[in-house]
């Protein structure tokens, strides 16, 4: 179950069952994160993963107005001037490296505004769902920022290249029709519907066999990445683990019992 949201800015992590929640909030500024907050995703992605009973991982804001506004503005002055801009970079290229490099899936449920590095965040999850008054945007050009070209990187892997140009060099806001269209979103969905149906979609996600998952990531990751040169030996021992395992018995017996298998995972 999803926690209340804090009144002083945090990202939290709530474990409800097979699913981890992790929250912005930041009610005064739509859930922009703070630079603690970016330091405290990497400690939540890690967590999430150690903990046995998760096999999804869900990324939202609180409330219903805004997945998140991206960095805090009001820290800039201080964080993302000088020597300072270099150490907050690393804050949010760690953020985003831990969401990428997730073995488990990851899913960004995005209510109203994804701005920024709110929606750099939301490009790293497996799968985004939105509602549909979302917008999205990455106003670094309106506010002199250079993007780091790491953080280009998971946009490409959505959509083509002149929509990620459209998007850096005009910083104008696109309409969750428009960035399904892109694809930047996989689906969308009325607002009041929006947590019902990520539940849901988490749900069936939970129930598979978590190696199998695993190793599908695993492959679609590694042959966007490295399309000329993957790590073949590595996917196949992926693949090879699922054949060996518990799971792919309890699998077989499951579909000559005529029921739902219970897969653990191993």
């Amino acid at each position: 179950m999803t926690q209340p949201a804090p009144s002083d800015p945090a990202l939290t992590l709530a474990i409800d069952g097979a699913i981890a929640w992790i929250t912005a909030s930041n009610a005064t500024r739509m859930n922009a994160l703070t630079a603690a907050m970016w330091a405290a995703m990497p400690r939540h992605i890690a967590a999430a993963e150690a903990d046995a009973n998760v096999r999804v991982i869900i990324l939202r804001g609180a409330g219903t107005k805004a997945f998140s506004a991206g960095a805090d503005i009001s820290e800039f002055e201080s964080a993302r001037t000088g020597d300072a801009a270099l150490h907050y970079d690393s804050l949010n290229h760690a953020a985003f490296e831990a969401i990428s490099g997730c073995a488990k899936p990851t899913l960004a449920m995005i209510h109203g505004y994804c701005l920024g590095g709110g929606l750099g965040l939301a490009a790293c999850c497996d799968l985004r769902f939105a509602d549909d008054t979302s917008h999205f945007a990455i106003p670094a050009a309106k506010l002199g920022i250079g993007y780091n070209p790491r953080w280009v990187r998971p946009l490409l892997d959505l959509a083509r290249p002149s929509d990620v140009k459209e998007l850096l060099f005009t910083g104008r806001r696109y309409k969750s029709a428009e960035a399904a269209a892109m694809g930047l979103v996989n689906r969308v969905f009325a607002s009041d519907m929006l947590e019902a149906e990520t539940r849901a979609v988490a749900a069936v996600i939970a129930e598979n066999a978590p190696l199998t998952i695993k190793a599908a990531k695993l492959s679609v990751d590694e042959l966007t990445a490295r399309p000329e040169h993957p790590d073949t030996q590595r996917l196949d021992a992926a693949v090879a683990a699922c054949f060996e395992s518990a799971d792919y018995a309890e699998g077989r017996r499951a579909f000559l019992e005529k029921r739902k298998p219970d897969f653990k995972g191993r």
